[in-house]
Parts: C-alpha cells; sequence; structure tokens
C-alpha cells in the first residue's frame, strides 16, 4: 500500500437507504454535523413516520441501487452505503434477490464511487455474519453466517475490500442487532419486537427458545459510529472492519426479555418453541471500535428499552400501529406485492415511486 494521506476533507455526502430505519435517524445528525447530503432510497417504508416526522430538508434521490449509474456518484466526497434487503427473514423472500441487491449492486456501487473519485465508502455490514460460534469473535474471525443475509454481507465486504487504493477507502461497519426509535421504525428487530408485545399485548413473547445469543447496538450508537468514521484519518479506518456495539451488550434472547420485563412487570415472558428454529449464535468483541477509533457506545439495553416505553406511551402505541406493515420489512413487500406496487423482482410498477 502506498503512503497515505491522513487527512481526508469529507463534506459532500450520499446516503443510499436514507428512508430507512438507520437512515432516517442518521440523516438529521448529518446535517446537524454540517455535513451536504443528498438521499437514495426506493421509499419501500418512508410512508412510516413513527414518533414524528422527518423535520430536515434534503435532495432524495428516488431511485434503486440495481439503477444507479455514475452521474449519480459524480462530485461527492464519501458514500454511505446503508440500502439492503435488510434482514433475514426478508433474505428468504427471494435469496437471488438478496444476493442481487446485497452484493452485486453493493459491488457496482462501490466500482463506480471509485471510478468517479469518491474518497471513502462506508459499508453497512452486520455481525450476522459471524452466524453461529460459541466463542467471543473478533472481526479477524473467520465468518460462519447462517443465513443469504449474512453471505451477502460478506461476500460483499470481501469484493469491495479488493478495490482499496492509496483514493478509494473503503471501511466496513459490522453492527450488532440494531434496536431502538426511529421513524422508520422496525419491529422485526428483537427488543423492539418484545417491548412491542409488552405493550400492545401485555405479554412478552419470545418466538424461539431464547436460548440464541446476540450482540445489541442502539440505533443511534450506529449513527454516531458512521459519522466517527467520517471524521477518523484514512490510516485508521482504510480497508478495515470494525464490529460495532458494546462488550456489555451481548445477551442471551431470554435475558433480553427479562430486561424487558424490568419495565413491564405485570407481563409474563412467553417461550413460543421449545426447539429454536434460528440457527444464529453469536457473541462479538468491540474491542478494536473501542481502541483503534475511540468510540464507545452510549445507550445500554436497559436505557434504551425505558426510551422505547416512553416513546410507546407518548403515541399511545396499540396493537394496530404494532402490528402495521409499515414497520415489519418482510410484511411491507409482501403488502406492495400484493397491491401491484411493486413486482416480485422488488421493482416499482408505472414508476409509482
Amino acid at each position: 500500500m502506498g503512503k497515505m494521506n491522513s487527512k481526508i476533507d469529507i463534506r459532500k455526502i450520499l446516503v443510499t437507504g436514507s428512508e430507512g430505519y438507520i437512515g432516517s435517524v442518521l440523516m438529521p445528525l448529518l446535517v446537524e454535523k454540517g455535513y451536504e447530503i443528498t438521499g437514495l432510497d426506493t421509499c419501500f417504508y418512508s410512508a412510516g413516520n413513527f414518533d414524528k416526522k422527518l423535520n430536515v430538508n434534503y435532495n432524495l434521490l428516488k431511485k434503486d441501487i440495481r439503477d444507479i449509474s455514475e452521474d449519480t456518484l459524480e462530485n461527492f466526497d464519501a458514500v454511505i452505503h446503508l440500502a439492503a434487503l435488510s434482514n433475514d427473514p426478508l433474505g428468504m423472500l427471494d435469496e437471488k434477490l438478496t444476493f442481487d441487491i446485497n452484493y452485486t449492486a453493493s459491488l457496482e456501487l462501490a466500482k463506480m464511487a471509485r471510478k468517479v473519485g469518491v474518497k471513502r465508502f462506508v459499508f453497512s455490514s452486520s455481525c450476522s455474519l459471524y452466524g453461529y460460534s460459541n466463542n467471543v469473535l473478533t472481526e479477524k474471525d473467520i465468518p460462519n453466517p447462517q443465513t443469504a443475509y449474512g453471505k451477502s454481507k460478506i461476500m460483499a465486504e470481501r469484493e469491495i475490500s479488493k478495490l482499496a487504493d492509496d483514493h478509494f477507502s473503503p471501511v466496513f461497519l459490522r453492527n450488532a442487532t440494531a434496536f431502538g426509535i426511529s421513524p422508520r421504525m422496525r419491529f422485526d428487530l428483537v427488543v423492539n419486537s418484545l417491548t412491542g408485545f409488552a405493550k400492545t399485548k401485555n405479554e412478552i413473547r419470545i418466538l424461539g427458545d431464547g436460548t440464541p445469543w446476540r450482540p445489541l447496538v442502539h440505533v443511534n450508537d450506529i449513527s454516531n459510529a458512521i459519522i466517527t468514521v467520517l471524521r477518523a484519518s484514512k490510516s485508521v479506518i482504510h480497508n478495515q472492519a470494525f464490529n460495532v456495539g458494546s462488550n456489555k451488550e451481548n445477551y442471551q434472547i431470554k435475558t433480553i426479555a427479562e430486561c424487558v420485563k424490568k419495565q413491564y412487570s405485570n407481563c409474563e415472558v412467553r417461550i413460543m418453541q421449545k426447539m429454536a428454529s434460528d440457527t444464529r449464535n453469536y457473541s462479538v468483541s468491540f474491542n478494536k471500535l473501542n481502541s483503534e477509533l475511540g468510540f464507545n457506545s452510549e445507550i445500554s439495553l436497559e436505557e434504551g428499552i425505558a426510551i422505547n416505553a416512553s416513546c410507546y406511551e407518548k403515541i399511545m402505541l396499540n396493537k394496530a400501529i404494532f402490528e402495521s406493515s409499515l414497520y415489519t420489512r418482510l410484511k411491507q413487500i409482501e403488502l406492495l406485492i400484493d397491491q401491484k406496487k411493486i413486482d416480485k423482482k422488488l421493482r416499482w410498477i408505472n414508476n409509482e415511486f
């Protein structure tokens, strides 16, 4: 590797997936920090405004990442690539689509970004790529993905990594399982789901047997980690992967449920399946994030649950909102297909954006 300049002035940023769960939390923070931002999204979920409407203005390109051309990427200093088929159940809808979007389109995006002179490429990856292990895993451990989603993320990382040079710096943020309040709320994430069941159904419903381990991270901390990477010296982040979360926030799902019960003391914890159908089970180390980027997550599981509960009270969360397709990714995609607004390749029909 040639000698690299440590200081890079990053001002203009394109954020793919800007209207999603993480994007709708990140965009106002980027504006607040003085970045000039453009969003890009298919807008499948943008009708959702869970706790408040987004009160930040930016240029939004309503576009599928499979359709991006080089001219879309010109004059940006950085790309934050959040857009993806965003979880394992959605990935199982059509595994080929998961690879087409999360791997092939992501790699093409990175290639075009490199070609037009984008300096920094922040790839939103996932600890899901670790899949299954009884050890505490670091970035040096060999991934063992159990799902199409996890496989697509590590495939994209490996190929995008090969594009790194003196002028193009990819960085891979392997987020722990996200939770917390977002304008584009997701109730298909474990903490949000368990707290939602507690509020609306007066029970804490574990869909598996509760034994798998998961690392957790608040959506605000993911967003702040992205900003930290944008500000970091090139020599620190260049072609590196970072697990994003906290060493204190590795939990078995049944322990997460017990934490929810502390907030909702009248609820009973219900195990829905004695045998776990979910083969993912992993605990993760976040030492590299702490030591090399000086970043520490701020919102613990218990604090996040309390914030969720406060928001649920404020908006009077009920069964109709909790079960709305807008806040469960697979349900919304299936609804849009049923309504013939998008086709089975997840493309808008008749430009219905």
